[in-house]
């Protein structure tokens, strides 16, 4: 086949243009490689800086990552909706949240130090949150414990409230044998039985007297 042939060739054009695509591609995914090289580069200078303040956090405390990831963006995730990446340019750092209400920027700054200063603040907020929801459940737990063990038993309020016999008053004798005090209807039945008993000896002896003063006047 000649030249003039093979360039007339629609077969030969698209194998040509096929070859220019990959070529193209490859130079973009050079392009990329490098771009995510750079911001990975960056994000771990950023981490550097942060690493006092990640070792001073609890390491009970699960909640945050402290890790970049790998990925077409880099990320150093601060907890699982906090995170720095870098901007469209390449040279800014923007820390962001993703909340219910969309994404929120915390801070944005081409320099390290005001991206630190905003990372530190935001992982003391969450710390001292953290320090707030135990301090409410140990009031719960207390109130709870409170209410469970409920009002002292009547027995034991009785035995408190009772009388000791060392406070009774000097000269009386303790008899061991509990009085029960008497109601007011029982105070008035007692009463009325006593005047009662008093009428009726009183009946008997003024009987008893005219019985025998009739007696020395009728008797010879």
């Amino acid at each position: 086949m000649s030249a003039d042939e093979h360039k007339d060739n629609p077969n030969t054009r698209l194998v040509d243009a096929v070859r220019q695509v990959k070529i193209a591609a490859a130079e973009r995914n050079d392009v990329v490689v490098d771009m995510k090289e750079a911001d990975r580069a960056r994000l771990e200078i950023l981490a550097q800086e942060l690493r006092p303040v990640f070792d001073d956090v609890p390491a009970d405390d699960e909640r945050f990552d402290f890790a970049i990831s790998s990925g077409l963006q880099p990320r150093l995730w601060i907890d699982a909706t906090a995170h720095v990446m870098m901007g469209r340019d390449r040279r800014t750092y923007r820390f962001v949240r993703d909340t219910r209400l969309g994404r929120t920027i915390l801070a944005e700054a081409t320099a390290v130090e005001p991206v630190v200063s905003a990372v530190t603040t935001y992982i003391a907020e969450r710390l001292h949150e953290r320090e707030m929801a135990f301090a409410a459940d140990e009031m719960v737990t207390y109130r709870s414990g409170i209410s469970q063990r409920g009002p002292e038993p009547a027995e034991d309020a009785e035995a408190h409230n009772a009388p000791d016999a060392s406070d009774a008053p000097a000269g009386e004798e303790t008899t061991g044998i509990d009085v029960a005090p008497l109601s007011r209807r029982e105070r008035t039945s007692v009463t009325r039985t006593s005047r009662a008993g008093w009428l009726l000896i009183g009946i008997f002896v003024a009987v008893a007297v005219a019985v025998l003063y009739f007696q020395d006047i009728l008797v010879p």
